[in-house]
C-alpha cells in the first residue's frame, strides 16, 4: 500500500494568519503544512482519510484524479470541510462515492452538510456520497480496514489500521483495549500537537511515549502546529521516530 500525507497541519494550517513566528515564516518547505488528510492508494484503489479543507489545493498539489472511497476519523471543520469537492470526482466516477466513519460522526456530516442529503436545488452541483456506519472491521475494496476507538479531548473518534499501517490523528489517549488493535506495526502515524501539554492533543514528549509503547518499526508524527520546527525537532526524536510532512509518500505492507 502507498500512503501520501496530503496535509500534516493542525486545524488551522501552517503557517498561521496573523502569525510572524519563525516557524509561519520558515523556508523550508517541510513547515508548510496543509490542514490533515492521508491518501492511501493500492491495486487500482484511491482511498482518502478525511476530506480536509485544504482538499481542493491537496488534490491539484498531487495530481490526483480519481477517488474511490473515504475514510472518516471524526467530523471537526478541519476534517470534513472539504467534502463539498468531492463533486469533481463523483463526475469522474459517475456515481456516489462511499464515506465510512462512527455512527456519531456520518451524524454530524448528516448536520452540517444538510444539504447533500436532503431534495434540495442542486445550483452548481453537490456531492454524491454513501455513509455507512462502521464499529467492527470492514472491508474496501478487498482490504480490511479496522476501527481504532480513539479519544479526542472527550470526544470519541476513530483511527484505522490497514495491514500494518495505523493512522492515528487527533489523539488525547488512546484507550487500554485499543492497544490490542495495535500490535504489529510497521508504520505507525501519530498525532503531535506542539511541546507543551495540550487538552485534546497528545503534546510531543507524550506522543513519543505512546509510540515507545505501540512499538511500531516507524513512527510518523502528524496533525503538527506551528510550535514545532522540523528542522529543529527532527534531530532530537528517538530513532525510528520521524516528523511527517506534506507531500511525503510511503510504502507500507
Amino acid at each position: 500500500m502507498n500512503v501520501t500525507f496530503l496535509g500534516t497541519g493542525t486545524s488551522t494550517g501552517v503557517p498561521v494568519p496573523t502569525c510572524a513566528c519563525g516557524v509561519c515564516l520558515s523556508t523550508d518547505p517541510r513547515d508548510a503544512r496543509l490542514r490533515p488528510s492521508l491518501l492511501l492508494r493500492w491495486n487500482d484503489a484511491s482511498v482518502l482519510v478525511d476530506t480536509s479543507t485544504d482538499l481542493r489545493q491537496q488534490a491539484l498539489r498531487q495530481g490526483l484524479t480519481k477517488l474511490d472511497a473515504v475514510l472518516y476519523t471524526h467530523a471537526h471543520a478541519d476534517h470534513v470541510f472539504g467534502l463539498d469537492d468531492l463533486r469533481m470526482f463523483n463526475w469522474r466516477r459517475g456515481g456516489a462515492i462511499p464515506a465510512y466513519g462512527s455512527p456519531r460522526t456520518l451524524a454530524a456530516i448528516r448536520r452540517t452538510f444538510w444539504y447533500v442529503f436532503e431534495d434540495v436545488e442542486a445550483g452548481g452541483g453537490k456531492p454524491l456520497i454513501e455513509l455507512h456506519e462502521v464499529e467492527a472491521p470492514f472491508v474496501v475494496l478487498g482490504r480490511t480496514v479496522v476501527p481504532i476507538p480513539l479519544h479526542h479531548g472527550t470526544l470519541p473518534i476513530l483511527g484505522y489500521r490497514l495491514g500494518r499501517f495505523a493512522y492515528l490523528t487527533d489523539v488525547s489517549a488512546i484507550p487500554e483495549t485499543s492497544y490490542a488493535l495495535l500490535h504489529d506495526l510497521e508504520v505507525l502515524v501519530l498525532s503531535a500537537l506542539r511541546h507543551r501539554p495540550h487538552p485534546t492533543h497528545l503534546h510531543l514528549a507524550r506522543a513519543i511515549e505512546e509510540a515507545a509503547r505501540i512499538g511500531a518499526r516507524r513512527t510518523l508524527f502528524t496533525h503538527i502546529a506551528h510550535d514545532l520546527s522540523h528542522g529543529a525537532v527532527a534531530p532530537t526524536l528517538p530513532p525510528g521516530v520521524e516528523l511527517a510532512y506534506d507531500g511525503l509518500t510511503l510504502d507500507t505492507p
